[in-house]
């Protein structure tokens, strides 16, 4: 029976054969065993592809042993998502994770302060996100993990300067830096991507240090293209400290969800966090799987239903929604 590979996985196959780390070739190997069709001619090739991915990971839990490097390709994420803050040196990227966290990144008028990535827990509302502040993307020099780490990350933060002499300039130049470690960044991640070579990273744009020059802000609005959105930053005010926040949360696109057990109270102190889009059956799933087998139906509490509505497996989950599985 013929294979039929698509091109996009002999094009991943290329980039795994011309991979210069482990975490390429690990992302390369994925995507060529999610891209092959599944049928009885491909089972052998699935087979090869499984033994190279672990071998690709032994390869890089020996790396992780090794002093310095341990940090080098991967930062566990926590919470309900994980940031990563990038930008040109001191632009101010330690200053607001530590005014938003309780991180203490080490904070430094000379560049190149942040060697190593730092990360901290970010509180909204009721839940914890994770920021992780990073060594500075410049031309001058950018440690050779930094990418890596951008790429695992469910959101990226570009922080820049508007103190700085031209921050439209450090805008397009930390972007063009990132486009050349193949990584596009966008607004929205497109559902269907033409290539797997470039990583679509989601991307907020902080116009930081707003207290010391917020005209220049209003003009980097009028100038800027159509292509993001820009959000005023200071770590110095708390009104600015809770937009960015609220903009992190709304961007990430998660829900929470409450479990109520029947005839009990509900605890608001520990929701579910899920995508938006998620249905009821992936929270039964999320609970347990046993929950998830025996679900007969479940009651909602929430904007967009009446209380105590009954739902389907099928219904989909809005944020704050209180819902009491029937098995």
């Amino acid at each position: 029976m013929p294979a039929n590979l698509t091109p996009q996985y002999y094009e991943a196959e290329r980039n795994y054969k011309n991979a210069s780390s482990p975490q390429e070739k690990l992302d390369a190997l994925r995507f060529m065993l999610a891209e092959i069709p599944k049928h009885k001619g491909t089972e052998k090739l699935q087979g090869d592809i499984k033994k190279k991915i672990a071998k690709t990971k032994s390869e890089l839990q020996k790396a992780s042993k090794h002093g310095p490097k341990a940090h080098s390709f991967h930062v566990k994420k926590e919470g309900a998502g994980q940031v990563a803050l990038v930008g040109a040196p001191n632009v101010g990227k330690s200053s607001l994770v530590c005014a938003l966290t309780h991180a203490t990144p080490e904070v430094a008028d000379y560049p190149f302060t942040t060697r190593q990535p730092c990360p901290g827990m970010m509180t909204y509302e009721n839940i914890q996100i994770q920021l992780v502040d990073l060594p500075p993307v410049s031309a001058e020099y950018m440690e050779y993990w930094v990418p890596n780490v951008i790429r695992n990350a469910d959101l990226l933060a570009l922080i820049v300067d508007l103190s700085s002499s031209d921050p439209l300039e450090q805008l397009e130049s930390t972007k063009e830096l990132l486009e050349s470690k193949k990584m596009k960044l966008v607004e929205e991640v497109p559902e269907e991507l033409e290539t797997f070579s470039i990583a679509h990273k989601k991307t907020l744009i902080f116009c930081n240090k707003f207290d010391l020059n917020s005209e220049m802000f209003d003009l980097m609005t009028e100038m800027i293209d159509d292509e993001f959105k820009i959000y005023p930053a200071s770590a110095k005010s708390e009104v600015l400290l809770n937009q960015v926040r609220n903009t992190i949360f709304e961007t990430l696109q998660i829900v929470r969800v409450y479990s109520k057990p029947p005839g009990k109270q509900v605890d608001h102190n520990e929701p579910f966090i899920l995508c938006e889009g998620s249905t009821l059956s992936e929270l039964a799933t999320l609970v347990h799987r046993e929950v998830a087998n025996k679900l007969k139906f479940a009651r909602v509490w929430g904007t967009s239903k009446y209380d105590g509505q009954r739902v389907n497996r099928d219904y989909e989950l809005m944020d704050g929604d209180i819902i009491e599985l029937h098995m």
